[in-house]
């Protein structure tokens, strides 16, 4: 079961609120900077900090390695940050 593209356009992390990337044979959202995952029930992402999983050290890596491929797609590219002058 896939997420909605427009769901997916606002979802991220309730811990660092950066980015998560969605897992579709996993059907979970892996956030790359903390190593954890958020599981989806039936469609709808459990975002709650608690209910998240360590990820395993070889799946990180092979997480990472799809992000670097473009297999896997950030829920949303944060802005650059405005420096003030």
């Amino acid at each position: 079961m896939g997420l909605d593209p427009v769901l997916m356009e606002i979802l991220a992390c309730p811990a660092d609120k950066g980015p998560l990337y969605y897992v579709d044979e996993a059907d979970l959202l892996y956030n790359p900077r903390l190593g954890r995952a958020y599981r989806i029930d039936g469609g709808i992402p459990v975002l709650l900090i608690d209910e998240a999983t360590e990820v395993d050290p070889a799946t990180v890596t092979t997480y990472g390695e799809r992000i670097a491929k473009g297999e896997l797609s950030p829920t949303f590219v944060p802005a650059p940050r405005q420096t003030s002058d």
